[in-house]
């Protein structure tokens, strides 16, 4: 029977994150996964890309991951929304001073590093592939046995499976959820003109256009990342065109900002969805990432809400670790609980209003929409607040997000 302090069912970003930040800390974990690492790790270009935000940043580099990662990401220098191809809108752009919004990452390259990183550090065991068979909770810690005999002990579970966490599922735990009548396209592009760091977001009445800079190809041709979201009927039929078409397709949203287009990864689509757990904890249990809410796409917050997670769980373990609570302390639990529980729904609940209102056809919804984006642009306060949130830095903070060791 092999002990750690936590047990961690998920090998993804988010779940090897909090590994890696529990590390830092002298808090020992094992991380299950059934994924095969060298399948996973082996995987090709597909297109998908992460924004991580200025705050999550600041925590990478503060658990020692963002050395790693330095200089492999396309930095952004602003935003700009757009209600279709109207010639005004929303930008945002900081200060020369305050630093990049964020930065630009392909996911593999994001999985590669962190769990290079895991691997390589002392208090974490890299469990996988491996699949856990029985979980029990109790007052006198939690058990996983494995589907091939091992038992591991801890005194914490850490749900982070994504989505379809089967952790949240045994638990009982209640989920708000529905799906969109949305797919999301992803592929990389290259193309002719330079991008200069800056994100498009471009909404139409069938969904978001989210144009996001990446750093050039090894041929030095500006390459870019496109999440188009289009009505699901309409999704097979997009999937399948000819590149040529494919290319026209894209070009005609776009507005043909960025010249001269070309295919740089394959095509990949996934289903979009609304979900938010009713709790993040149960008896010895915490949700971290998509296994306690998943939200749309549309302002890229999704891998930053689960950075915030890491963080604040990873604070207040850590914390309760040096006064000698046990880490599957209920009070633990409980602070984890309304740290979390408030902000990720209000980021929940925002996402899907803005899908919602960008999603009413007609000329009237489109003025109205038009009329609020320039006043967000006009009003100081309010565009500082939506500049705050798009650095991931609004609320109470944990120590990680300012870049401090906990």
């Amino acid at each position: 029977m092999e002990q750690s302090d936590v047990i961690i069912l998920g090998g993804g970003l988010v779940g090897l994150t909090l590994a890696i930040a529990l590390d830092a800390h002298g808090i020992t974990s094992q991380v299950i996964d059934s994924a095969d690492p060298a399948v996973m790790l082996a995987a090709g270009a597909d297109g998908r890309c992460s924004a991580v935000a200025s705050a999550s940043w600041r925590m990478l580099r503060a658990i020692g991951v963002g050395d790693r990662l330095a200089g492999k990401g396309c930095p952004i220098s602003g935003i700009h929304v757009r209600d279709g191809l109207a010639p005004t809108g929303l930008d945002f752009h900081p200060a020369a001073d305050e630093g990049p919004l964020g930065w630009m990452f392909e996911n593999r390259l994001l999985r590669q590093t962190l769990h290079e990183t895991a691997a390589a550090r002392t208090h974490i065991r890299m469990v996988m592939p491996a699949r856990a068979a029985e979980v029990v909770r109790d007052a006198a810690g939690v058990k996983v046995a494995l589907a091939d005999g091992r038992v591991l002990k801890a005194a914490l579970l850490v749900g982070a499976e994504g989505r379809n966490s089967p952790t949240r599922e045994s638990a009982g735990i209640r989920m708000a959820r529905w799906r969109y009548d949305h797919v999301a396209i992803i592929v990389t592009i290259a193309h002719e003109l330079p991008h200069d760091n800056v994100a498009h977001e471009i909404f139409y009445p069938a969904g978001p256009f989210a144009i996001l800079p990446m750093l050039a190809g090894e041929d030095g041709v500006p390459r870019s990342a496109i999440v188009w979201t289009v009505k699901t009927a309409d999704a097979p039929a997009i999937l399948d065109l000819p590149d040529r078409a494919f290319l026209a397709e894209l070009a005609k949203r776009m507005g043909n900002m960025l010249g001269a287009l070309s295919i740089a990864s394959r095509r990949s689509s996934y289903p979009l969805g609304f979900q938010h757990a009713a709790h993040m904890t149960g008896e010895r249990l915490a949700l971290v990432g998509d296994a306690a809410h998943g939200i749309h796409p549309i302002a890229g917050q999704g891998l930053n809400l689960g950075f915030r997670d890491v963080a604040a769980l990873a604070e207040v373990l850590v914390d309760g670790a040096r006064i000698g609570l046990d880490l599957g302390d209920a009070q633990l639990l409980a602070r984890y609980e309304r740290w979390r529980g408030v902000d990720t729904l209000m980021v929940a609940a925002a996402t899907d209003g803005l899908t919602r209102l960008f999603g009413v056809p007609g000329r009237a919804a489109s003025a109205v929409r038009r009329f609020g984006l320039g006043a967000v642009q006009r009003i100081a306060p309010l565009k500082a607040m939506f500049m705050e949130e798009a650095r991931g830095e609004s609320g109470a903070l944990p120590k990680l997000l300012l870049g401090e060791t906990v």
